[in-house]
């Protein structure tokens, strides 16, 4: 594997029961938005709604495990929910998920079919390797607030993905930094998949995204590495 990750003994001691499959891609086609990805973002709502049953996001199994995960390390799971329930909610939704790009749209439809966390970073603005670890407070946070381009920081003992430039996700995989989302400029990235306890086959999500990314961008080089 090119990118190197880890995650720290402090988080595995926090939540023992987490896994996670990272897919490293390289020469992917990244587009707007189209009639195959809004395709399956539909399909992905209705997967879903099949899986859950009537239940709310947060009645689900999984994301019980991820709750409990949030509360460990301080976080009020209600207030900022893990990027799989929001984005459950938002599928179950009037309006319906987002469009973004094809490359955000392929993994954010694997998240709601499989009503699993995944996340995708430019393998081009990444600095170093990649650490999931608890926050000192100290790191920054590139994102937007008020339309404005600003550096934040996360709360102390906080659970954060980061490179050596700073925090790429803050609160596990709540909300992403702007420095390392991908765009249509992208052309290399890591998908990472992250499950809590035995409730969800993350292999198979996996699986499912590496097969996706190969039918968008043709004659790409994906590596799907083991669940660890």
């Amino acid at each position: 594997m090119t990118l190197h990750l880890t995650v720290s003994d402090e988080v595995r001691t926090l939540a023992p029961d987490f896994r996670h499959v990272a897919i490293e891609a390289h020469g992917l086609l990244n587009s707007p938005s189209g009639e195959g990805t809004s395709a399956l973002l539909d399909d992905a709502a209705r997967r879903l709604a099949a899986r859950l049953d009537g239940r709310a996001p947060h009645e689900d199994p999984h994301m019980v495990a991820w709750r409990a995960a949030y509360t460990a390390f301080g976080a009020k799971p209600s207030r900022t929910r893990n990027s799989a329930e929001a984005l459950a909610k938002r599928a179950l939704a009037d309006g319906g998920l987002p469009r973004i790009n094809t490359l955000v749209d392929v993994y954010n439809a694997i998240s709601v079919a499989h009503l699993i966390p995944v996340g995708g970073e430019d393998l081009d603005h990444i600095k170093g390797g990649m650490r999931l670890a608890r926050a000192t407070g100290e790191e920054g946070f590139a994102t937007v607030a008020g339309g404005a381009d600003v550096v934040e920081h996360p709360d102390a003992g906080e659970v954060v993905w980061c490179d050596d430039d700073g925090v790429t996700c803050r609160r596990w995989n709540w909300r992403q930094g702007t420095r390392t989302r991908l765009t249509e400029e992208s052309v290399n990235a890591i998908f990472l998949l992250e499950a809590m306890g035995p409730h969800c086959d993350v292999a198979a999500a996996g699986t499912e995204l590496a097969e996706l990314l190969e039918k968008f961008s043709p004659g790409a080089r994906i590596t799907v590495h083991a669940p660890e």
